[in-house]
């Protein structure tokens, strides 16, 4: 839901950071793998119980994250960059949560895997909405400029890393605050479920331009 205005706002000194970044030879590959290898960190950290740690880590990966895009727009975007950089993005997403349920697995683990369901549900439904958008030829910058369609929703990137920064500053709430933000997902990717039905059949029955409101 933000991610369209917060690209707005990072957009601009991330990429004259990633041209500096270009100038100095070093890839946006390189970018990906670096924000996913402190990721990974991030994962261990809260595993150990080391909240306010994995809370530093999670915004280090972050930032490579929003980097590696912008080191791409400096030189050529390929379309294996995009493919890793989602493909990086979604075993974070899924590490980062998991090291909830091993710090506790008592307390957290029936929501964290309730938590991990809903991701999955949303993360196919996006995808599956990317290639069908590839398809019809549908293109977006609302969010800036991608790989893959990137469909809007009640919960995108920005609110995943301000929940995940939430459970780094209050986890004995893991539970309450898994269970709100799984049912989030689950009314993102039904959502999207519709928003395909509305697009996709429509251009099927002639309506080609009907598109995705840009946010």
């Amino acid at each position: 839901m933000l991610d369209g205005a917060m690209r707005r706002v990072i957009d601009p000194p991330l990429n004259a950071l990633g041209a500096s970044i270009a100038r100095l030879g070093i890839k946006a590959d390189w970018v990906t793998l670096a924000g996913l290898a402190i990721g990974i960190g991030a994962a261990l950290a809260v595993s150990q119980g080391q909240y306010l740690a994995g809370l530093v880590l999670l915004i280090a990966s972050r930032l490579l994250d929003g980097l590696d895009g912008a080191v791409a727009r400096t030189s050529a975007p390929t379309d294996f960059g995009g493919y890793l950089d989602i493909t990086c993005d979604f075993l974070f997403y899924g590490l980062f949560p998991l090291g909830f349920v091993l710090a506790d697995p008592a307390s957290n683990a029936v929501w964290g895997a309730v938590l991990l369901a809903s991701f999955y549900f949303n993360g196919s439904t996006f995808l599956g909405f990317a290639e069908l958008a590839a398809k019809h030829r549908l293109t977006t910058a609302s969010r800036g400029l991608k790989s893959l369609y990137f469909t809007g929703g009640l919960l995108e990137g920005t609110e995943t890393i301000a929940f995940f920064a939430a459970l780094c500053l209050w986890p004995q709430q893991f539970s309450l605050l898994a269970g709100l933000f799984a049912a989030g997902c689950f009314i993102t990717g039904g959502s999207r479920i519709v928003l395909a039905w509305r697009i996709f059949a429509a251009r099927r029955a002639g309506a080609s331009d009907l598109v995705e409101p840009e946010a």
